[in-house]
């Protein structure tokens, strides 16, 4: 390890009187080899408002690495969670390989855009009038769905069980996969789930609630109730609402949901890849939580891993870690089905950035598994980015942006680096202090950026992105209408 005589010299060049705090810490650190001792992501210890951290991990293994996951804490039905363009993933045979980071980053700003416009009440029914004519429209409110997800689950469908790689989403509500015989499906991993060879399978018909719940539904003949979901980014499912045994885990009887209302599709378009379908886990009535709050209780937990080469988990029941810490879930008439928190400040190295709550406040904050990059109002985004490259200083090159993120940087060279740490906090005192792996984007060691970006405006809603949630253990407490989260659920 560099002397604190190197750390100063290099820190010099930064904000002083930081940089003077910065080596108090380390040299105190220093005399504790216990606190400097390299940890499981491989940063280390010494000052709580720094990450130290070597530059052989900021890259993610090509190799899939599942020995160090976490587990969820309760006893209820837990899934693996893992990247869907990972080395863990099932979809690794996706046509055309992983998409760039480029590619990445724009599809999240289509999710983005769609959030938005969901909140400002601006998306309108989205009915394809061609599909509409299958059946009579039944009353629809909005139509256009968020953008795909970026982590995968198996879960089993049927009787006899057949298993499915499906995206999850704390944005969307109705699930859905792929379904025999279809007229126009993408090509998936697994083969298409075919009802006829359930025992369990029946469709569910068009005065249902399920089916009156839907943002967009038509009704065919023989009272078959047809769904559609158009998201963002020009994605789409159409099909047919039916009911089915769903089973997690691995057993075949006590963790299975029977009846699991979901949608079979025959109609199926865009950045899907080679996922089966998707999960929802939103708020409304079809949703896979709400569907499963009587066997497991209302609410549902999930740790996304620090690397896209390890794995998390996904947990339906509210029980929580004991060093969660919670603040309220909000709700709102325009978006009900959202999960909303009240942020209401961040710290960069340890001080708050200064920027007025109520700036926060107006536009409101959602926590969605689903976005990438977090959105902050842009009067807070040039503050929280100003105290980031003010503490980073001068020790590392700058490097051209990102796509939507602006605040590059470029560590070659370098065997270890030093960035400040980044906490949010929110209403009724909880904060977050959060992982390396949600401080930085890392596309490559010459392009690291700051995972946050600005919304342009200070109205527009902001949302907490899931590389900001990396290795929380995230609960959803809905019976008792609260979000918390748990440090170092998994790695």
């Amino acid at each position: 390890m560099a002397s604190v005589t190197t750390r100063r010299a290099a820190l010099s060049r930064g904000s002083s009187g930081l940089a003077v705090a910065v080596v108090l810490a380390l040299a105190a650190a220093l005399a504790s080899p216990a606190r400097l001792g390299a940890a499981a992501d491989g940063s280390r210890g010494g000052s709580p408002d720094w990450h130290v951290v070597s530059v052989s991990k900021l890259l993610p293994s090509a190799a899939c690495s599942t020995a160090a996951t976490g587990t969820a804490s309760n006893s209820s039905a837990a899934l693996s969670v893992v990247h869907r363009h990972g080395p863990c993933s099932p979809l690794l045979a996706r046509a055309g390989g992983a998409p760039s980071h480029a590619e990445i980053l724009d599809r999240d700003q289509d999710r983005v855009d769609s959030i938005h416009r969901r909140a400002s009440g601006g998306a309108a029914s989205r009915i394809n009038p061609a599909r509409a004519s299958k059946g009579l429209s039944l009353p629809a409110h909005s139509g256009v769905s968020l953008g795909t997800g970026n982590y995968v689950v198996s879960v089993g469908l049927g009787t006899p069980r057949k298993d499915f790689a499906v995206v999850f989403d704390t944005g969307s509500d109705l699930s859905w996969v792929q379904c025999k015989p279809c007229g126009d499906c993408y090509e998936q991993q697994d083969p298409l789930f075919d009802p006829s060879q359930s025992s369990t399978y029946a469709s569910v018909p068009c005065g249902d609630a399920h089916c009156r719940g839907l943002d967009s539904s038509t009704c065919a003949s023989g009272n078959k109730c047809r769904y559609e979901v158009v998201y963002g980014d020009q994605s789409q499912t159409d099909g047919n609402l039916v009911r089915d045994t769903l089973t997690l885990g691995s057993s075949q009887s006590s963790d299975a949901i029977q009846g699991f209302v979901f949608g079979c599709g025959d109609d199926d378009s865009g950045l899907f890849g080679k996922a089966d379908g998707l999960v929802g886990l939103g708020r409304a009535k079809v949703s896979l939580a709400s569907q499963a709050a009587a066997k497991y209780g209302a609410g549902f937990s999930y740790c996304l891993p620090s690397s896209n080469g390890a794995a998390g988990y996904l947990s339906l029941g509210a029980a929580a870690p004991s060093n969660a810490r919670f603040t309220a879930m909000v709700a709102r008439r325009d978006t009900p089905s959202f999960y909303y928190l009240d942020l209401v400040g961040i710290k960069v190295g340890g001080r708050t950035v200064k920027v007025s709550q109520a700036v926060y406040a107006a536009p409101g904050t959602v926590i969605d598994s689903g976005t990438v990059i977090t959105r902050l109002p842009d009067t807070a985004y040039r503050a929280v980015r100003a105290a980031f490259v003010r503490a980073m200083g001068g020790r590392y090159k700058r490097a051209p942006a990102l796509s939507i993120l602006d605040t590059c940087y470029d560590f070659t060279g370098h065997t270890t680096v030093q960035i400040p740490s980044v906490a949010l906090a929110f209403a009724g005192g909880a904060t977050v202090a959060l992982d390396f792996s949600g401080v930085l984007y890392v596309a490559k060691v010459s392009q690291a950026c700051l995972a946050f970006a600005s919304n342009g405006d200070d109205t527009s809603i902001g949302i907490l992105g899931n590389t900001q949630q990396k290795t929380f253990a995230v609960v959803y407490d809905v019976a008792n209408q609260k979000i918390g989260f748990g440090a170092k659920a998994c790695t």
